[in-house]
Order: structure tokens, then sequence, then C-alpha cells
């Protein structure tokens, strides 16, 4: 698998201070990297310690990933109205 990007993550003041495959970044690297290039679906790399592969694509103007995850929180997230 040849990535079409290679990123990197760090938040070091959320506590974390690399993040090691980040779904949200990509979700904006995807339509970056889409318009750049001209093509709609590619594989990216984010190289942390960890690292990860991930499937990429822009579909109109939502980004859809795919790969392997962790399962790090689960729960209900309650939205006031």
């Amino acid at each position: 698998m040849i990535p079409i990007f290679v990123s990197r993550v760090f938040v070091p003041g959320s506590g974390v201070d690399e993040d090691p495959v980040t779904g949200s970044a990509h979700c904006v690297l995807t339509s970056y990297w889409a318009k750049e290039l001209g093509r709609d679906s590619f594989t990216a790399y984010q190289a942390s310690a960890r690292g990860g592969y991930l499937s990429c694509r822009l579909v109109g103007d939502k980004a859809v990933l795919s790969g392997q995850c962790v399962t790090v929180v689960e729960g209900v997230f309650h939205l006031g109205r």
C-alpha cells in the first residue's frame, strides 16, 4: 500500500502529545488532497509510533475514511436543546 500523503498530528494541550491516527484531521486532508490532485480516492499514512493506513475517498463534499481502528471511548453523548 503506497500512501499519497503522510501526516502526523500533535495535540500537546489535550494531554496526548501525538494522536496515533486521527480521523478528524484526515477528513480535512482528504478534501484538500482530492482537490489538489484531481482524484477522489487514495491511501494516506499517519506516521505516529503506532502508525496507520487510511483509505480516503471524497464523495461530494463528504470525506469517507476506512481502515483498522481501536475503540478508546464508548458511550452516549447528549446535546442540549
